[in-house]
């Protein structure tokens, strides 16, 4: 076993703990819930394995739902952005860059980052919440969830990856 396995298992550990134990009890005006452990997949390197990524991604979502009663719907958002990460990646990062860049503000330049981080937080509440509700009965407060999650997930995983750096 690699440190890797064991850093990304502790990041899982500790995403999934502070997401389920104080992330979930915030709901700004009933709609926009903060969902860090996107940070996760955001932060898998350009040549990693995608059955790697899927398994990650699965896991990590299983976890929120075992804590958060949202039975299925994480893991499945989860492994759909396990499955696109790369090619997102793809679309912001050179061809020189090489198989083993780890997306950051550093390696990749402030705009390319947070535009790579909008694009999969967007996709991942898009997914999230479609599956949440199952329905386009109220397609407004839908829409509500999805751009204030969005907007308050990616706010405070911007502000973590800063802090990190």
């Amino acid at each position: 076993m690699t440190t890797d396995f064991f850093k990304r298992l502790a990041l899982m550990l500790v995403l999934a703990t502070v997401q389920v134990l104080v992330f979930n009890r915030i709901h700004i005006f009933n709609i926009a819930t903060p969902m860090i452990y996107l940070m996760l997949p955001l932060h898998f390197e350009l040549g990693k394995s995608r059955w790697s990524a899927l398994v990650w991604c699965f896991t990590t979502g299983l976890l929120i739902d075992i804590f958060a009663n949202t039975p299925g719907v994480a893991a499945g958002a989860m492994t759909l952005i396990g499955l696109i990460q790369p090619a997102v990646l793809r679309l912001f990062v050179n061809d020189d860059d090489g198989e083993s860049l780890t997306p950051s503000f550093k390696s990749m330049g402030w705009l390319k980052y947070v535009t790579y981080s909008l694009i999969i937080t967007l996709i991942y509440c898009i997914t999230f919440f479609t599956l949440e509700t199952f329905t386009f009965f109220n397609p407004i407060l839908w829409a509500e969830c999805v751009g204030g999650s969005t907007l308050l997930s990616l706010v405070i995983m911007l502000a973590i990856e800063k802090i990190r750096i």
